[in-house]
C-alpha cells in the first residue's frame, strides 16, 4: 500500500493513544476490507444524536443490534441518527467511513460486548482503506463503555 494511503487523522490519533493500527485496502467496487476470511470481524461505527450530542456506537457489521438495549444504556426515549451532512459536520468523516480514530469531536464510545476478545475492521476516515485492530486495546484507548447490544 502506498504511503498516501494511509488516513493521516487516523493514525495520528491511533499513535497518540499507544493504539496499534494496520491500515488495509478496500475492494473498489464493494468498499469491504481486504483482510482474509474470518481473521477479523468487520464492525460498523454509528454515529447518534440524543440529547447529550453525539456518540458513536460500535457494532459487527452483519449483526443487528438492539436499539431498546441502546436507549436504555444511554437513558433516552429517543435518538436520532443525524443526516449525512450533519454526521459529517460532527465527526469530520463520511459515512462509510467513519471511525472513532481521529474523529473531529471528542465523543462518548459504547462497544457492543461482541467485539471483546476479537481482531475488527473499522473504518479509517477514507473510502479507500480500513482499519484493522484488536478490539480491546480500541476500548480501551478511547475508554468505551462495553454493552449488551446483542438483538433480543
Amino acid at each position: 500500500m502506498s504511503e498516501g494511503t494511509v488516513p493521516e487523522r487516523a493514525a495520528e490519533d491511533a499513535a497518540a493513544r499507544g493504539l496499534a493500527v494496520e491500515f488495509v485496502p478496500r475492494d473498489r467496487e464493494t468498499g469491504a476490507p481486504i483482510v482474509r476470511e474470518g481473521a477479523a470481524l468487520g464492525v460498523k461505527t454509528v454515529v447518534l444524536r440524543h440529547r447529550d450530542g453525539y456518540v458513536l456506537v460500535l457494532v459487527p457489521y452483519e449483526d443487528r443490534f438492539s436499539w431498546p438495549k441502546l436507549r436504555a444504556v444511554l437513558g433516552v426515549n429517543k435518538m436520532k441518527l443525524p443526516t449525512a451532512e450533519e454526521a459529517f459536520a460532527a465527526t469530520g468523516y463520511e459515512r462509510g467511513t467513519i471511525t472513532p480514530l481521529g474523529a473531529a469531536g471528542a465523543f462518548p464510545v459504547l462497544a457492543d460486548e461482541r467485539l471483546r476478545g476479537r481482531v475488527i475492521v473499522v473504518g479509517s476516515g477514507s473510502h479507500e482503506v480500513a482499519a484493522l485492530v484488536d478490539a480491546d486495546e480500541l476500548i480501551r484507548a478511547y475508554g468505551a463503555d462495553v454493552v449488551d447490544l446483542a438483538p433480543e
